[in-house]
């Protein structure tokens, strides 16, 4: 195996990953040595093993073995994205954006393999890894499951929110402020449509997201923005509640219609259970009283001055409540 000096490499590769933690391979390294070597180009460029070389660079070593490939530009840069999919995992957005310009190579690489937007994936059988066609007739999907591990439905998904998401949608992502699901919905506009809807998005949940949507596809977008913006919506906390409650009224009504009782021997569960059903008692009652009390509204003065006033008059939650009430 040939050996190069760690200064005579060229890292102006913008997928090494030469900053990332490396403690662990350090210690395989002092171990058991480099098991892998470093992939070069003709020009002594590293096209994969970013991080074998910021080890090495680390352990103070001034060598390290390395193999020299003969490709193209193109072939070049699927084997560098090929190194960080298979060897160290990826943030969401680095993971899509590596998969969709993997597939965008490989299929300019290899016209003869089958294309992301045949694999139909709703299709039991082609949710299996084929491995009996050439590699290079292959689904890039395909390939990418059987090297990774990720599932094809993870991949295509993972491809189609990258290749449809507009600038605004992706800063949405980058900044936490939009899910996978969330954007999976949106990303169903135009891109056009989505940038002028993105700035509506954050804090809405993929149901409402997908709402949205069909309001767009119907109504237009101009007209879904200005519903979006006058419209008044629930907190975030009695949204999260009515999920809450959603879901304890239905384990509540199993346990009632089956007549689910609580074994004997686990007393001292039975006693939390019964304390935590006391205190959601109390807390519901207690959320009952607030709604029923008066409501305190902004009412303009039709004088010139337009004073605001403060009026009071009370709300009929009855049906609210019969919505809410748990069966205890």
């Amino acid at each position: 195996m040939e050996f190069i000096p760690l200064e005579s490499i060229k890292t102006n590769n913008k997928y090494l990953r030469l900053n990332s933690d490396i403690e662990e391979l350090k210690k395989s390294i002092e171990t058991v040595g480099l098991i892998n070597p470093l992939i070069l180009n003709q020009e002594d460029k590293l096209i994969a093993g970013g991080r074998r070389y910021s080890a090495l660079k680390a352990l103070g070593r001034t060598e390290a073995p390395f193999v020299r490939i003969e490709k193209s530009e193109l072939e070049q840069e699927l084997v560098s994205i090929d190194e960080n999919l298979v060897r160290k995992d990826l943030n969401k957005m680095e993971l899509e954006a590596s998969l969709s310009r993997g597939r965008e190579l490989y299929e300019k690489l290899y016209p003869s393999a089958k294309k992301v937007e045949a694999e139909d994936l709703s299709n039991p059988e082609d949710q299996e890894i084929n491995k009996e066609l050439p590699n290079d007739q292959r689904s890039f999907i395909d390939l990418t499951a059987e090297k990774t591990g990720l599932s094809k439905k993870v991949i295509k998904s993972a491809i189609e929110r990258e290749e449809r998401a507009s600038d605004k949608v992706k800063s949405l992502r980058s900044h936490g402020e939009l899910n996978a699901s969330q954007t999976n919905e949106i990303v169903k506009l135009e891109k056009e449509d989505q940038e002028k809807i993105a700035d509506l998005l954050p804090g809405k949940s993929a149901k409402e997201i997908r709402e949205i949507v069909k309001n767009v596809r119907s109504n237009g977008v101009e007209r879904t923005i200005d519903q979006v913006t006058n419209e008044k919506t629930l907190p975030n906390e009695y949204k999260s509640l009515q999920t809450l409650l959603t879901r304890t009224n239905k384990t509540l009504g199993k346990i009632l219609f089956e007549d689910i009782r609580i074994p004997s021997e686990v007393g001292t569960d039975k006693v939390k259970i019964l304390d935590s059903i006391s205190t959601l008692r109390i807390s519901l009652d207690q959320l009952l009283d607030l709604f029923s009390a008066p409501e305190k509204m902004d009412v303009e003065d039709g004088g010139e001055d337009q004073e605001e006033n403060l009026a009071y008059s009370p709300v009929n939650m009855d049906n609210e409540s019969s919505e809410i009430q748990p069966e205890i």
